[in-house]
């Protein structure tokens, strides 16, 4: 079994702020051998049958554990998984809870109300930087192509049919038990269309008729599919000039694996690497800084910069991606900051080893690799 450093620092680390730990994620991403990995944790798993019936007393079940790390995995499996994370949560501050489940049931209005303020959220990406160092193997083109779940990562063969029976399982487990959707056909063929696409703005009405349905309901499945972890919507960083872009949004797949079959590539091509360059960095924002608030910047000239990240009170940190720091093209930055002059800019290429400063026209622009622009980004925090 792997054991995967930097997540299990992170479970560590929350559960020392609250007893409750939610952990979330996309089927396969390894939430139950990561948990099965925590030392001195005692692993019940709501699928099976026997673990439930343990569980069913809460009060007894969580006065028995105390002092004790519990992991509660498929946790919605259970009548009432609010109820027991509350009582433990009210009445048993003694026992961490590490809860795992359906992204539905952490989207639902009950358990965000019925936990606010007293639990901790991770969500658990595809596989990070730090994550290809634990697997040892630490090739880009590999994980562009096979994507960030393990059980693809490490498949002996590329693992064609599995991305195929991942969705219909995504569809069976997490969609028909959960969502009122009445159509399989136009649920699966709408997202297979956003993984061909990914990385593009979104526009309804251009799936709607290859969908067979309509506007809203093409707004509908994307909710679901954003609510389920399966894209990212980055919507544009604005303070609403006339000239910017302020409603149209780019959506990415989750996993670069996926947006490959869905694209039908085999083998990964000079220009295919800038795009999965792009959505690996992504990922690594989203995992390592646990947020999925993460904006990109458009203006009706076409002027566009990959990723804004904005925090209270602070100027916007500007990131663009480049797999080769040679091609670097600063025009686009630049106009940005005409508009937006205060705050960091960040070039992130996958050969930049030693990070490095240049100026241009008054304008300093960082050279990162991804580690460095992590660290830079969490410094701020």
């Amino acid at each position: 079994m792997v054991k995967r450093g930097f997540w299990l620092k992170k479970i560590e680390a929350g559960l020392k702020r609250r007893s409750i730990l939610w952990l979330s994620g996309v089927r396969r991403t390894g939430k139950t051998f990561l948990c099965k990995s925590i030392e001195d944790a005692v692993y019940f798993d709501m699928d099976l049958p026997g673990h439930r019936s343990v569980v069913d007393g809460v009060e007894s079940f969580l006065a028995g554990m105390k002092g004790r790390t519990v992991v509660i995995d498929e946790i919605h499996r259970l009548g009432n998984p609010s109820e027991l994370l509350k009582v433990a949560a009210d009445h048993f501050p003694e026992v961490k809870v590490i809860a795992t489940g359906s992204s539905s049931l952490g989207a639902s209005r009950k358990f965000r109300d019925t936990l606010t303020g007293r639990k901790t959220e991770i969500l658990l990406t595809p596989m990070l930087c730090r994550d290809l160092d634990d697997f040892g193997n630490t090739g880009l083109a590999h994980r562009f192509l096979r994507g960030g779940l393990p059980p693809m990562f490490m498949a002996e063969a590329p693992p064609k049919e599995e991305f195929q029976e991942w969705f219909d399982s995504f569809w069976a487990k997490d969609i028909a038990e959960l969502f009122r959707l009445e159509s399989k056909y136009s649920f699966t063929k709408f997202a297979e269309l956003l993984m061909a696409q990914s990385g593009s703005i979104f526009e309804a009405t251009r799936f709607a008729r290859p969908c067979e349905v309509n506007r809203s309901t093409i707004s509908n499945y994307l909710g679901v599919l954003e609510a389920t972890f399966i894209v990212s919507i980055i919507r544009p960083f604005s303070t609403h000039r006339p000239t910017e872009i302020t409603s149209a949004p780019k959506v990415y797949g989750f996993d670069t694996g996926f947006v490959c079959f869905f694209k039908g590539i085999d083998a990964l091509r000079a220009d295919d690497m800038g795009l999965m360059w792009e959505h690996f960095v992504l990922n690594e924002l989203c995992g390592n800084l646990q947020t999925r608030k993460i904006n990109y910047y458009r203006d009706k000239q076409g002027h566009e910069v990959d990723f804004v990240i904005a925090r209270a009170g602070r100027p916007p940190i500007a990131i663009e991606c480049k797999w080769s720091a040679d091609n670097a093209d600063l025009k686009n930055l630049k106009h940005f900051r005409k508009h937006y002059p205060e705050g960091e800019n960040y070039i992130v290429c996958s050969d930049v080893k030693r990070s490095f400063t240049r100026i241009y026209d008054g304008l300093t622009v960082n050279f990162v690799g991804l580690p460095d622009l992590i660290a830079g980004l969490s410094a701020g925090d």
